[in-house]
Formats: structure tokens, sequence, C-alpha cells
């Protein structure tokens, strides 16, 4: 007799995937807001106070910028506004999301170097020295701070060092870890750094938000080919947020409202309890899985993400077929391995509303009954028992 399962037309009860991440209650009022004309005063007010909120969360000295689009559309942004065509870029390459942003990189640099690692690791802060010991003509380093097909992180505090010992700008992908994992835009003196609001921060995905330094200002200013009058050019949203300055073009309104909404929830909460939360919650979904006889795919404890977890799946098992079971039998929704990973690799999403202590229970729970329905060995009381363990470690 087929067991009943989850109503396949229904939205999924859990979004435990990589992102976009599932938004609270207070967020899904906040989207509800009439849409003001952008240029109603009380739009200003709402914008202004939105971008204060977001440098109060950066812990910068620095407005940050909100540009309008996805954060595909920053880290493109920050690629062609930041560099020129007198640049060398050095790219860190560690999985898709780093490999990608060589390509951007290669549009608009006089020459790009890289250093590339196996998917299942980082580039260490030592391979960065030696690679601009050898270039020492090299301007700018980009990095991705987490890789979310992989759940792996970089180490910034020593990339970040080895940089500004060498002089060079440094742009960062933080779209999966600011909000889940420790960010220090000032201590890395991080030149320009690309996040967004529908991860960690449990927002829309329609915005990316940035930490530009005066010396990327600067760097961009001097750049002639950095866009201007477009939608990747940052230059023209500098000041957006000033009374009086008009926007360059209609900011996304809603998008705002939900914004401004996430970060007041995440300032009330605290960003080290914030931090706390989706560490407890990594620790929980590592646990969970190993006690299921899963791998974890990053092989240093170090390079594991706190924000998601990757894993290996049996021998056997198409890690689509799991996701799909965990979505028809259960209600919750999964992320799978991208590219080279596709049917091997299987992600846990831990942020946002999906650090909260039962996300990673109810994501552990799902895996072992897709397991168990697909013909794998699966102790769903273990994987359970371990995963709360974990949390009240």
């Amino acid at each position: 007799m087929e067991q009943p399962g989850y109503p396949a037309s229904a939205d999924p009860a859990f979004n435990l995937t990589g992102g976009p991440a599932g938004a609270t209650a207070a967020t899904l009022a906040a989207l509800g807001r009439p849409i003001l004309h952008h240029l109603d005063p009380a739009f200003g007010a709402l914008y202004q106070r939105t971008v204060q909120l977001l440098q109060q969360a950066f812990g910068t000295r620095e407005s940050p910028v909100i540009l309008p689009g996805e954060a595909v559309v920053g880290l493109e942004a920050a690629a062609a506004s930041l560099i020129g065509p007198e640049d060398v870029v050095l790219n860190l390459v560690s999985g898709i999301y780093g490999r990608g942003y060589g390509a951007w990189a290669r549009r608009y640099a006089r020459e790009v170097v890289e250093v590339e690692v196996p998917y299942d690791s980082s580039v260490p802060a030592t391979s960065v020295a030696d690679a601009m010991r050898a270039r020492p003509d090299i301007t700018v380093v980009s990095v991705v701070h987490c890789e979310t097909p992989t759940g792996t992180v970089s180490d910034l505090d020593a990339i970040s060092a080895v940089v500004a010992e060498h002089g060079a700008l440094l742009i960062v992908d933080a779209v999966s870890s600011f909000g889940g994992i420790r960010c220090d835009f000032t201590a890395w003196q991080a030149g320009l750094v690309v996040t967004a609001p529908q991860k960690c921060l449990g927002g829309t995905p329609g915005l990316s938000l940035l930490h530009v330094s005066e010396a990327a200002w600067a760097h961009m200013t001097a750049n002639p080919a950095a866009p201007r009058g477009s939608a990747l050019s940052i230059l023209d949203w500098r000041d957006a947020h000033l009374a009086g300055r008009p926007f360059p073009f209609t900011p996304p309104v809603t998008d705002v409202y939900g914004l401004h909404a996430c970060l007041e929830q995440y300032l009330s909460e605290g960003a080290d309890a914030v931090l706390r939360r989706h560490r407890a919650a990594a620790r929980a979904a590592r646990a969970g899985a190993e006690a299921l006889g899963l791998t974890l795919w990053a092989r240093d404890p170090l390079v594991r993400s706190d924000t998601v977890t990757a894993v290996r799946m049996p021998d056997g098992i198409d890690e689509r077929e799991v996701r799909s079971r965990a979505r028809k039998d259960s209600g919750v929704m999964l992320s799978g391995g991208q590219g080279d990973l596709a049917r091997i690799v299987l992600q846990i999403g831990h942020m946002g509303t999906g650090a909260y202590p039962l996300g990673p229970v109810i994501a552990v729970t799902a895996i072992s009954r897709a397991l168990r329905s697909l013909g794998a060995r699966a102790d769903i009381g273990a994987g359970v028992e371990a995963a709360v363990a974990a949390l009240d470690a």
C-alpha cells in the first residue's frame, strides 16, 4: 500500500535549502504593506532608515549601498565597477561560485591569475601569499567566503591579512555567510563586500547589499570603464539614501520593506546571538547526518560552514531522488548538487529561519525517511538523537 505523501501542489512546510531561505511572520507582514511611490517622502525616510540599520548590522563607518537586483547583480556589478583594464586580479577558486567569478573578472581585467583547490577544501592563506609574491602586480583579489553548494568557508581573517599587506583591494562574496558566520568587514580591510537578504537574514531575493570602502570608491571613480547610468552601476547608487538625492532608477519598494523588517529583527536578536544560533544548527545538522551514515563533504572541520551542510550520498543513491522524496513525503525542501556535484551532494540549509533549533532535526528526519524509501539504511532515531544532543551540547 502506497504511503500517503505531502500534497504535491502545496508549498513546502519547511524550507531548509541553501537559500532563498524562509521568512518570519514579521517579514512576510512587511512585504504586504501598501506599495508607496519611490519618491514619496515616507518611502524616502524608510529607505534612509534601512541604510542606517544595514550600516549598523555591517558594523562599519561607511554607508552601505542597496543595489536593486538579486545578489548575482551585485557580484557582477562589483567586477564591472572595481576591476579596470589595468588591473591584475587574483581569483581564489574553491567552488563553482569562485570559478564563475573568474569569468566575470576576465571581462574587465588586464589579466586574471587563479589559485584553485579541490571543492571539498578552501584556499589557504599561504597559497595566496605565494601567488602575490610571484605576481607583485596583483591589484585586486576576489574570494567567496562561503561556497553554498559544497558548504565550505574560506579563512577570511588570514586571507585578508595577506591581501592587506600586499596593498591589493579585496572583493568578498559574503552572500551565504553574512548573518550566519562571523564577518568583520573592517578587520578584513575589505574593499567591496557583496551580500543579500535572502540567505541568513531571511528576506527576499531582490536586493544586493554592498559594503564599499573609501579605497574601493576611489578605485571605481578612477576606473573609466566602471558602469555609469547602468543597472550594474554601483557609483550611481552611492548616495541614494541621502535626503534630496533622487534614486538613479526605481528601487524595488517591497523588497526594501522586507529588508527593513529583517534588519530590525537581526539587530533586536543581536549579532552574537544570531551567530550562536547558526553555529548550533550547523552542529546539529552535521551530527544528525553522520549518525545516519552520511559523509560530510568538507574534509576539514575548520572549513565546514555554519550556514549550510553538504553531505555525500551513499553509493547508488541520487540526491535528486532524496530531495524529491523529502519534498513529497515530508514537505521539506532541500538543496542539491550543482555542476559536477549533481546527483552526488545534498545540502541541508540552516540559515535564517532554518537555523532555529528544530530545523536541522526536521531535515535529518526528512532525509532519513527518503533514504529508507529508496532502499538505503538510515536509522531515524539515531539521526534525531544525535541532532538533538548536538543542540543540547
